[in-house]
């Protein structure tokens, strides 16, 4: 009879959990361990912060934000890093799952004793998702959910003063929009995609440090620490062009694991040739949130939806027309985009 098998790393205990990143078979508090390390080493390598620093932590309620909570207090406090943390979340309107996942995040405030800032799309904007949803149909709701929740999360965290926004972002994530943007054709963006810290001339920097984590790895370590997250898919996000790139990505992995971490680096290698004009950015007319036009995607859309023509929206092709409709009276706008300086205090969470 053989004699049972023991852990790849510590060869003692009995293994519980079989790696998909390396296949290894490990056990629960080795699994804690290694995974805590890879995190660690990636933000390291990448020197993604430095001592002082304010970070914002996008936190949704789901597995990868909560995840991202617990491991970034678990290192600040191992290694030292000096980080102010807060937790950013961003109402976007969706009854019965969005309200619902922001339950999750404050018990999770609770517990890790971090402040909390929560802006929704309603205040910021003057609608919901439901009420977009309700105009525009289930085609193409993502994308203004995308662009509304981008602009959201820095204009959050400007109210916080903060330096910083990490978010949950996993390498599965990034592989899928490698193939997404190289299914589009969508060249400025897969020079980009791949990078693990942005930051434009007006928007706070942002960072993933999950980014070579692999999502069912993430999902293990939130399921044996027992964390509280919010583990249902939005309502509206079945019919995303996200999707179809997630089912190609998992038959990929099925038959060769590595294949998630393989397209992040065939990203990464992606350079834009010299002969590629990239619009260059400015700001816009209109909020003050940088743009590559006039008027930046967010102004657009929210126009589009004040004048009752969401659906032209998502085509440069129907500027003209949106441009032609008078607008309504006391049409909506975005306040104007301010970045707090260091100087200045952060407002209340």
């Amino acid at each position: 009879m053989a004699p049972p098998r023991t852990c790849a790393l510590c060869q003692t205990a009995r293994p519980i959990v079989r790696r998909p990143k390396t296949g290894q078979q490990v056990c629960k508090e080795c699994f804690f361990h290694v995974f805590e390390t890879e995190v660690h080493n990636t933000i390291m390598s990448a020197k993604l912060f430095k001592p002082g620093d304010r970070v914002a932590i996008g936190a949704s309620g789901g597995k990868d934000s909560t995840v991202l909570a617990h491991v970034m207090k678990v290192l600040n406090d191992r290694y030292d890093y000096g980080l102010e943390m807060y937790l950013l979340s961003i109402d976007e309107g969706i009854t019965g799952y969005r309200d619902d996942s922001l339950e999750s995040v404050k018990r999770n405030q609770q517990e890790y004793g971090l402040p909390l800032k929560i802006l929704s799309y309603d205040e910021l904007y003057g609608w919901t998702m439901d009420a977009i949803v309700e105009q525009i149909g289930r085609k193409n709701n993502c994308t203004f959910c995308g662009v509304f929740r981008r602009q959201a999360l820095d204009r959050g965290a400007a109210a916080l003063n903060v330096d910083h926004i990490v978010t949950g972002h996993n390498a599965d994530d990034i592989a899928e929009t490698v193939l997404m943007n190289i299914m589009r054709g969508d060249i400025a963006r897969l020079g980009r995609c791949t990078l693990i810290c942005t930051q434009g001339e007006d928007s706070i920097k942002r960072s993933k440090p999950f980014k070579y984590a692999y999502e069912k790895e993430i999902v293990m370590y939130a399921y044996f620490k027992k964390l509280d997250y919010f583990s249902t898919e939005c309502i509206y996000s079945p019919d995303a062009y996200r999707g179809h790139a997630r089912v190609f990505l998992k038959d990929l992995e099925a038959a060769r694991p590595s294949a998630i971490i393989d397209i992040i680096h065939s990203g990464e290698a992606f350079q834009i040739g010299e002969a590629v004009e990239l619009k260059a950015q400015q700001t816009c007319k209109r909020c003050g949130y940088m743009s590559s036009n006039d008027l930046c995607k967010a102004c657009t859309l929210l126009e589009s939806l004040e004048k009752g023509m969401a659906k032209l929206a998502t085509g440069d092709r129907n500027r003209r027309r949106l441009d032609e409709e008078p607008a309504p009276e006391n049409m909506r706008t975005i306040p104007m985009f301010h970045r707090a300086t260091p100087a200045e205090p952060a407002a209340a969470p």
